[in-house]
């Protein structure tokens, strides 16, 4: 099949192996695309893109709004902190007003678990989820898996650990999805209070020893503490400076395995905290091919749901 099987990307759980390759093969056609000197392709003009975003986000979306534009389509920002919304306007309604002005598609972001997917099921309209609460993050998950592809090729039986605050990160969830699907072993770890209890039933192994689950890994994805989702009132961990200790990437820790790994960040990093300078901008580290695949991947994204439509 050369189209989607869904309508809209609310999440990693609905996609087919046949989608995620899709996806790919046409991120890797729009990153030729924009690296060379003229950036545009005419494949969305005429196509309206509305950019609802009711939590605060800079790089999804500025990646998403490059990716737009990329595409020639039409733009419309919206942010909650000057909408209707803080009027009481209810999510329908603040939706509905814009489909109104013939809006093609929606990102959108939203604080709350499943609102991209209630959003999908009320209106006539591709959705794509720019992260709804703790849940997902779909193209974060594309976009880390393409990197993975494009440095190493095939990830079946790639060892991929994924290290830090699992329980408030809508990354590692869609990572986990996204990885399995596609043939990997992933590796939880971190504190206890930062790992939740179910996580094992998502076929991943835990770990609580960083030095251990590094010599085991191929692929080191370091989140950040998500301070911004945590109870206020629950002390997770004793300190910053403790945590680093534990599991905080470091070059000293780099140099004691016995091979390379690649080293992945979602962003923001918190330098010294879940990883220290030396280690994010070593040659081991693909950050930065991250955020460039992710204008690539998000191209594919809207291109193949527009498609569809």
């Amino acid at each position: 099949m050369n189209h989607l099987s869904v309508n809209h990307l609310t999440g990693i759980r609905n996609l087919t192996e046949n989608d995620l390759n899709l996806i790919f093969q046409a991120a890797t056609e729009f990153k030729e695309v924009i690296n060379r000197p003229i950036k545009k392709v005419p494949s969305l003009r005429d196509f309206t893109v509305a950019n609802l975003f009711f939590e605060n986000s800079t790089r999804t979306r500025l990646s998403f709004e490059l990716a737009e534009k990329r595409l020639s389509a039409d733009i419309v920002n919206f942010t909650a902190g000057n909408s209707s919304v803080k009027k009481g306007e209810t999510l329908t309604d603040t939706v509905n007003n814009i489909l109104a002005m013939k809006v093609d598609m929606v990102v959108m972001r939203h604080p709350h678990p499943g609102a991209p997917q209630f959003l999908a099921n009320k209106i006539n309209t591709s959705v794509i989820n720019a992260g709804d609460g703790t849940h997902e993050h779909p193209t974060q998950a594309l976009l880390d898996a393409f990197s993975l592809k494009q440095r190493h090729g095939d990830l079946a039986g790639m060892n991929v650990a994924i290290v830090g605050d699992i329980r408030h990160s809508r990354v590692a969830i869609s990572n986990i999805l996204c990885l399995k699907k596609l043939g990997a072993n992933v590796r939880v770890c971190g504190p206890k209070t930062l790992i939740p209890k179910h996580i094992a039933t998502m076929g991943v192994e835990v770990s609580h020893n960083l030095d251990a689950t590094l010599q085991w890994c191929d692929v080191a994805n370091m989140l950040r503490i998500q301070m911004e989702r945590q109870d206020k009132s629950v002390p997770y961990f004793p300190s910053l400076r403790e945590y680093a200790t534990e599991f905080g990437l470091n070059k000293q820790r780099l140099g004691a395995l016995s091979k390379p790994i690649t080293i992945m960040h979602p962003g923001p990093i918190n330098r010294g905290v879940e990883i220290t300078s030396d280690a994010a901008d070593s040659e081991h580290s693909i950050v930065l091919e991250q955020v460039e695949n992710g204008v690539a991947v998000r191209m594919a994204v809207l291109y193949l749901l527009a498609m569809k439509r």
